[in-house]
This record gives C-alpha cells, structure tokens and sequence, in this order.
C-alpha cells in the first residue's frame, strides 16, 4: 500500500505564487481568458509566431504587461526555444503557433521535448468548431496528429474551457514525468465570451503520479547494494528535471559509489568528481562503459536503458543485477528487467536512499568500495578522453576549439548543442559542474535545435553566457533565429564547427561504407566557394560574424566573442574535416568492443573480473 499521509513533492506550477492568487471573475472574449490564464499559470515568455486562427489571441495578449511574447521567424524555433527556456531555468516553456501548417511546424520540437522529458505548453490556434472536418483553409488535426507525441493534448471548443484546459495543462506538464502538453483552442471558442475565473485547483481523476517510493523497495535496493562488490550508479536525465542535483551528490558521498552519468544528465554530478567516469554509451569513455559491463550491481536512477547507452541488449552489463527508480512506471523493465523496481520521484528516491545506507554503516553493515572505486579510476587514467593532432598539420581539431570554449568560458555558461559529431565533443570536452548547464536533443536527435534552445535559455538566465555550439549542417536548418535574437536583444554566442560535412553520416561512411561519401559534402568551408558564407550570413542579420582558421588564433577569437555581450556573434570555426568521435561503440555490438580510435580495441584481461569478486 502506498502511504498516502507521506509529503508529496511540490511541483513548480503548485508553488508558483501567481497560482495562489486567484483572478476575479469577468466577463471577457476566450482570447481574453487565454492570456488571462497565461498570466495566472506565471508565464513569463512566449515563443511564438501568429497566424488566422491564433490571430484573436494575439490582440489581448498585446496588452499584457506580464507576459513577454517574442516573435520567432518559424515555429519549429519557437518549440525549441520553449525547450531551450525549460531546460534552463525548471520552469514550463510556451510555445504559440496558428492552425494548420503553423501548428505542424511545431511538431518536430514537440516530439523533441516528449522524448527529453521537457516540460512544455504548446498552444495552437484551429479554425472553427463548426468547419472542423471540412478540410477548411489551414485546418490540420493537430491533437490527432501530436497524440503520440503528447503527454496529454486539449481541444478547447468552449470559451469557458479555456481556463481551466491551461490550468490542467500547466500541471501535467510539471509534475510526474514532465512532458508536452499540447492546447489547441478553436477560433469561435476566442472570439466567445465567458467569464474567467482562474480554477482553484485541478481534479484530475486517474492522473495520480507516484513521487514516493515504497519503503519495501528502497529496502531491497539497499541489501543488494550491501551485498554488491562492483556497484555502479547509472545516472540519467531524470534527475535533471526533478531537480535532484544536490541530494545526489550526497547520496554519492555517503555510497562512495562509482558513478556515469548520460547524455542527458551531463552535471548533475560534477565532472571535477573522484567518482565520476564519464558518460556511458556509444562515445561513452572507456572507463564508463568498462564499468558498466563489468559491473555486479547497476542502481540505474532517471534513465532508461536507451539503446545508445546499452548497445547490443543482451550483452550489457551481463553479469550486473539491476535497481531501477524512475518516476514512469512504464519505463521500469522495459528494455532490462529490474530487480528490485522503484516508482518514485527522483529526489524522493534518493532521499529514501541515502536514510537507508547511513542506517547501514550506522549499524556496521556499510560496503566498503574503496577498491572498486579505485580500479574504475585506474581506466579513466589508463583511457582518458583524448584526440589526435589534425592529420593536416595547418588544420584546427575541432575537439580543441570545443575544449577551449568550455575552458575560457567556465562553468557557469549554458551549452546548447545541435546534433551530430560536434554534439559529442560538447558532452566530451566541456567540464559540467551543475545541472541545467547542457542543454541537447538526446532522444529525438533533432538537427537544428541549438540556436533556438541557446536563445530559449538566454531568455530564462540573461545574466549567463549562453553558447550555441553548433554544425554547419544543423546551422544551416534554423539560423533564421539570429532576427529574433538580434532584434529581441538575446545575446547568444554560437560556435560553428565548420568541417563542411554532415559530419557523424560522414563518419560512419568512412567507418562502414568504404569511404563512400554520399551527400555529404556541404561546401561551406572552402575558400573562395563557401555557401553559404557563414561570417557574411551573420552580418546581415546584424549579428558579429567571426572566422578562425588556425589553431593559434583560436583562444584570442573565443575570448573577442566574450567580450561582446550587447549583440549576437557567430564564429566560423573552420576545423580538420576527417576528425571523428571516439571512443566508439559500433551500432548493434556489445558494449564490450568499445575504441578508442580506428580499429583500436583496449585489451582486457578477461580474468580481472575474478579477480575483482575476491
């Protein structure tokens, strides 16, 4: 039985003060109720673009003096720069957008949020409750069509349902699993009166998510940590999102517990940590994947057994029993059986966790992984992550001009990262010291998601420095964004990785198709014919446009980029074209074949897990 006298967590959206306020009852058009709740959820930013159908709202929001809109020049943008915003600051991101393609346009970035667990609020204007169906002018069934991609979606055909709709949808975006919510709200249901009155609180019934976890399970993960000789913490990004950074590293303290932490959960343990081995997975280090597969115990926290992480399913971790927390219960042995499964919110898990482990050495029946720990640490020096010199010798590594971001930056920057080669030496290269610090599309793997996010997140902490590190590819997909960010005076830098490719489907083409390079080559870095012309691209939207092509001019353009905090600046960092992403788990192969450059493989003495169990 669940103890239901136990405290639940607050969700942002119960302890935002505006929602304690209730607006009066008045009378006023739907689109006057829309902003009226926008305003008491305690939005302060929408994301958006107007069109017909969402045109009633845009008139009051006008005179809205709480919500600021900012006027993206695609929707796709707006999506994830309301990702961008969330991921940063923990609060819900808005996104707006009219009916038809205007809300399809948003499609892309919802499913983005959905798969990174991103709580969003994405409003859509539909024509007429009366010509649905009909195919009329800019209709699309966008709740049909986002269904999937949706935690949960509205359609609003009422004035009077409006209010309550963002309510209900504010909540179910925060709290839980925190996901897309989509509202789609009919013409004729703005354009109608009502009478707004904000609902005191939300009935639900049915959506009753479980933030504590049963005793009896924290127990049993407990026992097997106690009886684990090679333990291992495998950190995913639900942690992020519950806000849990802080009681995990007390919980990693007092475990002294090894520990890896995801593409998406990159630190929420600080890099700087003894324990920490790095980021598992396909460019995992070698330390972390080694640790994982020789492991006897995964306590797997807010992460879910993603194929990028496992490789080959049946040979991960083969000899590792597994406790599973996660706050969706549908996760839980989805991909690798649990054996001892928890429900629960991440920082309610952890919490239960570190009571349960001090009650232990209190008691004289700690474990003791001083050795373990030790071990793992001897792989990350054996195997550090590292690159090779450009094999042209005037070249800049792309990897070092991401290592240099990261070290004349610091710590306390946001990292937004598009998709692909570039992406990974971000989560490489750059030392993460807090969470919320790296910002990336991880499940979707959406190019162009860099410069709206960078820009999402600059509006949520305009006192950071926010970096767009980006590819020329992914550039080229939603750089339109640089007028919003210019005429919007949002400040971001973003780092070009020049290597005129698609660079990872270039990657993989030289590694398994026999250096077959189709469709690949994007002519933007040579001399005399690059297309475009990323420093000309720049200055036209009035942003600083920078180049660096040498390696010796690299640390003096990133501090020039610096020192300019009043206007956007792209750098055009022109990089070796052949670098590739190591170390490397070829898709669809046991994490066991990790290498750490072209048919380079450590060796292993396949005895040492023996000798580790003594």
């Amino acid at each position: 039985m669940r103890d239901e006298s136990a405290r639940q967590i607050p969700t942002p959206a119960e302890v935002a003060p505006a929602a304690k306020q209730p607006v009066p009852a008045e009378e006023v058009t739907g689109a006057q109720s829309l902003v009226l709740a926008l305003e008491s959820a305690g939005v302060e930013v929408v994301f958006g673009l107007p069109g017909g159908a969402i045109l009633p709202a845009y008139d009051p929001l006008l005179d809205s003096t709480k919500v600021r809109h900012i006027l993206v020049r695609h929707e796709q943008g707006a999506g994830h720069a309301a990702e961008g915003y969330a991921s940063a600051t923990g609060r819900v991101g808005v996104c707006m957008a009219t009916s038809g393609p205007g809300a399809t346009n948003l499609v892309t970035a919802i499913a983005d949020a959905y798969m990174d667990s991103v709580p969003m609020v994405a409003i859509t204007g539909q024509v007429s409750s009366k010509t649905i169906g009909t195919d009329a002018f800019q209709e699309a069934d966008i709740r049909g069509i986002t269904m999937p991609i949706t935690k949960h979606s509205y359609l609003v055909t009422e004035p009077g349902g409006i209010a309550a709709a963002i309510k209900e949808a504010f909540h179910i975006a925060s709290t839980g699993r925190p996901g897309p919510v989509l509202v789609d709200v009919t013409k004729d249901a703005m354009v109608g009166k009502t009478t707004f009155e904000w609902p005191a609180d939300v009935a639900l019934p049915g959506y009753r998510p479980v933030t504590r976890p049963h005793h009896k399970q924290i127990r049993a993960a407990a026992k097997l940590i106690r009886e684990a000789q090679r333990p291992v913490f495998y950190l995913g990004g639900g942690i992020v999102r519950a806000e849990a950074a802080e009681e995990l590293r007390e919980l990693v303290e007092v475990a002294g517990i090894p520990l890896v932490t995801t593409l998406m959960a990159r630190g929420v343990v600080p890099d700087s940590h003894p324990l920490h081995l790095g980021m598992p997975g396909m460019h995992g280090s070698v330390a972390a994947v080694t640790a994982l597969q020789k492991s006897d115990l995964l306590i797997a926290i807010g992460t879910r057994f993603d194929d990028r992480v496992t490789g080959h399913l049946p040979s991960f971790a083969p000899g590792a029993k597994v406790i599973h927390a996660d706050i969706d219960p549908a996760e839980i042995s989805k991909n690798r059986v649990a054996d001892v499964p928890i429900v629960g919110d991440a920082k309610a898990v952890i919490a239960d966790l570190i009571t349960a482990l001090r009650s232990d050495q209190d008691a004289g029946r700690g474990g003791d992984f001083t050795a373990w720990a030790e071990r793992t640490r001897g792989w990350a020096d054996t195997y550090p992550l590292g690159y090779s010199p450009a094999d042209n010798a005037t070249a800049i590594p792309p990897q070092y001009v991401i290592e240099r971001i990261g070290a004349l930056t610091g710590p306390e920057a946001v990292y937004a990262a598009g998709v692909g080669q570039h992406q990974m030496w971000a989560a490489q290269f750059v030392k993460y010291e807090r969470p919320n610090s790296w910002l990336n599309s991880g499940g979707l793997g959406t190019m162009g998601y860099s410069v709206p996010a960078a820009m999402g997140a600059k509006v949520g902490e305009p006192d950071r420095v926010v970096w767009a590190i980006d590819g020329d590819g992914c550039f080229q997909m939603t750089n339109q964004e640089l007028a919003t960010c210019m005429i919007n005076k949002i400040p971001i830098k973003v780092a070009i990785i020049n290597n005129s490719s698609l660079g990872m489907v270039r990657q993989w083409q030289t590694l398994f198709y026999n250096e077959r390079y189709s469709n690949t080559d994007l002519h933007t870095s040579a001399a005399g014919s690059r297309i475009p012309d990323f420093v000309k691209l720049a200055e036209a939207y009035g942003c600083v446009g920078l180049r660096c092509e040498k390696t010796e001019d690299v640390d003096a353009t990133i501090a020039k980029a610096l020192e300019i905090n009043d206007v956007p600046v792209v750098i055009d960092f022109v990089v070796e074209r052949d670098a590739m992403v190591w170390p490397m788990v070829p898709a669809g192969v046991s994490n066991d074949l990790v290498t750490t450059a072209r048919a380079m493989t450590p060796v292993w003495d396949r005895d040492d897990d023996a000798e580790g169990s003594r």
